[in-house]
C-alpha cells in the first residue's frame, strides 16, 4: 500500500474544490484532516517541471541532505520543536564546550571546559531523565598563560573548577584535546544528523577559536546556543512573562540573557507562568564561580536540559574538594555565582592531575606540568620553561 501526500498552497486546494464542482456537479467539503505545514524555504525558487520517472527519482534522491540542512538551520536557530525532539529521541550526545581565551590576543586560549550526557547509553542504563552527576565533564588550564594573562575586562578564574580536578595542558596540545572530546561525533553524512550535539552559551566565538585551531567539526553535526534557545521560548511565551535578571524590570521578547542571569531566571517565579502548563519551582543552586571554562560549560549544559524538562532535571551538586592554586597555604572554600562574590583565603598544597583523556576517550596520553616549590609551573624533565612574548603587563 503507497501512502501519497501532496503539499499546496491553501488557495490551490480552493481551486480544485471549485474545478470538481463545475466538472462533475458534485460539492465536496473540505477535508477534516489537512495539516497546516509551515515551509522552510521563504525565498524564491526555480519551478521544475518533471515528466519522467528518471528525473523524479535524481530529485528525490537530494531530499534527505536537503532535509539535512532544514534541520541544522531550525536547530541553530533555536526552534523548540525541532531542539525538543532531539532530546525525546534519546539518542543523542550533547557535548557542551566553553573556551575561554585573552581579551588582548583572542587567538590565545588560556582555558578549554567540557561537559557532556550520553542520552542512548543512559537511557538504555534504566537513568532517565539524566542527572547532572552522570554528565562527563572536565577543565583544562593552559600552562603557558596561566597567572601570567590576565583579562580586565571579564577576568578568569581558571583555579575555581567546581565540579572535578583542573587539569593543566600545554598550549601545543590543546588541539589534541579537543579533537579527542570531539571524537565521539559519529562519521560525518551528507543525509544523516550526527549522533553528537555541539551546544554552547553564545557560540559563534567558540567555533572561531575552533576554526583558528584547524579543528574541524563534522559537517553534519548540530549546533544548539542556548542563549538563541532561550530567547525564543521566551519571545514565543513558552517561559511566560518574567523579570530581566540584570533589570529586575519586565523583561522585553528580544532581549538575550547571559548565561550568569539564565541561571539566575531559574530560581525565581515567573510574573505570569506559560499557558496551559505548570510553572516550575524555583530552583535553589549551588554556589559555582563563573567565567571558569569548566564551570561554564557544565552550567550551559543543565541550563538545556533544565529548558528542556524543568520538572525531572535535578539540581546539580558540587564534587567536594579544594579549589584555588597549588603550592600555596590554608583552606579554600568555594566561591558564589549567584550572590556577591567572597574574598577568601589562599589554598593547600596539592598537585594538579595528569590530563589523560584515555580512560575517557581512548586516544590521549599527555604529560603534565607539575607546580615548583613556590607554586609556578615547571616544565617536563627535559624541556625549558619559555615566556609568554607580549603579556609583561597583564602578569601579577
Amino acid at each position: 500500500m503507497i501512502k501519497t501526500r501532496r503539499v499546496s498552497l491553501p488557495r490551490c486546494a480552493g481551486e480544485r474544490l471549485i474545478h470538481i464542482a463545475q466538472r462533475y456537479g458534485e460539492t465536496l467539503q473540505q477535508a477534516p484532516n489537512i495539516l497546516q505545514v509551515t515551509p522552510f524555504e521563504n525565498t524564491n525558487r526555480h519551478l521544475r517541471h518533471i515528466s519522467d520517472y528518471a528525473t523524479y527519482k535524481k530529485l528525490h534522491s537530494t531530499l534527505p541532505a536537503a532535509v539535512l540542512s532544514a534541520l541544522k538551520s531550525r536547530v541553530k536557530a533555536g526552534e523548540p520543536k525541532a531542539i525538543r525532539e532531539l532530546w525525546e529521541k534519546k539518542d543523542k550526545t550533547f557535548l557542551a564546550i566553553d573556551l575561554e581565551w585573552s581579551e588582548r590576543n583572542e587567538k590565545s586560549c588560556l582555558e578549554f571546559g567540557y561537559a557532556a550526557v550520553r542520552c542512548g547509553h543512559l537511557d538504555a542504563l534504566g537513568h532517565w531523565p539524566p542527572s547532572p552527576e552522570n554528565y562527563r565533564k572536565g577543565h583544562f588550564i593552559i600552562a603557558e598563560y596561566v597567572d601570567k594573562v590576565v583579562n580586565k575586562h571579564c577576568p578568569t578564574h581558571p583555579w575555581h573548577y567546581a565540579f572535578g580536578d583542573s587539569q593543566i595542558a600545554p598550549k601545543a596540545k590543546l588541539s589534541d584535546i579537543i579533537q579527542a572530546v570531539i571524537s565521539l561525533a559519529s562519521p560525518d553524512s551528507e543525509t544523516t544528523a550526527n549522533t553528537l550535539v555541539l551546544v554552547a552559551h553564545g557560540i559563534s566565538g567558540d567555533l572561531a577559536r575552533l576554526e583558528e585551531m584547524r579543528i574541524k567539526l563534522p559537517h553534519n553535526m548540530l549546533v544548539i546556543n542556548t542563549a538563541t534557545y532561550e530567547r525564543v521560548l521566551h519571545s514565543t511565551g513558552l517561559r511566560g512573562i518574567m523579570l530581566d535578571p540584570r533589570t529586575n524590570s519586565t523583561r522585553t521578547p528580544s532581549s538575550t540573557l547571559s548565561l550568569e542571569n539564565m541561571l539566575r531566571s531559574f530560581t525565581t517565579h515567573p510574573i505570569s507562568p506559560p499557558p496551559a502548563s505548570v510553572s516550575p519551582v524555583p530552583l535553589v543552586l549551588p554556589n559555582v564561580k563563573m567565567h571558569n571554562a569548566g564551570n561554564d560549560a557544565f552550567l550551559c549544559l543543565f541550563a538545556l536540559q533544565f529548558l528542556l524538562d524543568p520538572a525531572n532535571t535535578p539540581v546539580f551538586s558540587l564534587k567536594k574538594g579544594l579549589i584555588g592554586r597549588p603550592g600555596f597555604g590554608g583552606p579554600r572554600p568555594h566561591s558564589l555565582v549567584l550572590l556577591p562574590n567572597l574574598m577568601l583565603g589562599p589554598m593547600p598544597s596539592s598537585s594538579p592531575s595528569t590530563f589523560n583523556l584515555a580512560a575517557e576517550f581512548g586516544q590521549m596520553n599527555t604529560r603534565e606540568r607539575s607546580p615548583g616549590p613556590n607554586g609556578s609551573l615547571q616544565p617536563p624533565n627535559g624541556s625549558s620553561s619559555r615566556r609568554v612574548p607580549g603579556r609583561s603587563s597583564g602578569r601579577r
